[in-house]
């Protein structure tokens, strides 16, 4: 898009981990207190970061896999999985940080009368609290987290729902994330959307993704939309 038109738009919805916030740290300290309750290896931040975007479900498995070096058994998950929780119920942003230019981004984009909401696959028990700890939660007039609804991301369903939470047709929804989940899901609900450049993707590179643009922060997403 560089050199385009802006995008007009008449809401916008953000990703959480690895978009708004750095929430890695977080994530890999919950985690190998979970592998050290069962009595299982570590395993270090950076593979861990790896594993962010699709729920906690997956999360817990992938580390699993990671620390026994093959697949868990589904026992082993269902233990894991409330144990994890507790852990990162201790951990919930106390590593976590806010990424440059996101604070910026949403005084711009609020300073334009769009309305935001927050689309997550985190859990609503973690995603409200971090929201408030770090003082982003005002920005939202929807937040949909994981559990919200029937399906998540990748699924279409959490855009939908914000499209007509916000009275907008879906070409007129922006969702800005940094992973593959928020192209598919944004593709599959017919909204355009913004991947940022130093989110998870789950290891892969955001310019192989089907998506409308590459950003470097969300001021820089900001300055390419204008309301409608």
């Amino acid at each position: 898009m560089a050199g385009a038109a802006p995008l007009g738009v008449g809401a916008v919805v953000i990703d959480l981990d690895g978009t708004l916030l750095d929430t890695v740290a977080d994530l890999s300290a919950s985690a190998n207190l979970m592998l050290a309750g069962l009595g299982l290896p570590q395993v270090d931040a950076a593979a861990v970061r790896t594993f962010v975007g699709k729920g906690i479900a997956n999360l817990v498995r992938r580390c699993l896999a990671a620390a026994l070096a093959r697949e868990p058994e589904a026992a082993l998950i269902e233990r894991a999985l409330p144990l994890y929780e507790s852990c990162y119920e201790q951990v919930n942003g106390r590593h976590t940080t806010i990424y440059p230019g996101v604070v910026e981004g949403l005084d711009a984009l609020r300073a334009k009368a769009l309305p935001l909401g927050c689309i997550t696959n985190k859990s609503q028990r973690f995603t409200v609290p971090l929201l408030r700890q770090v003082a982003l939660d005002g920005y939202f007039a929807l937040t949909l987290s994981g559990d919200s609804l029937p399906r998540k991301k990748p699924d279409p369903l959490p855009l939908a729902h914000a499209a007509r939470h916000f009275g907008v047709a879906p070409a007129r929804l922006l969702m800005i994330g940094d992973s593959v989940n928020d192209a598919q899901a944004a593709r599959a609900a017919g909204c355009p959307v913004f991947c940022v450049d130093y989110g998870y993707n789950e290891g892969g590179d955001v310019r192989s993704l089907d998506i409308d643009a590459i950003v470097p922060s969300i001021a820089a997403a900001a300055e390419r939309v204008v309301k409608v």
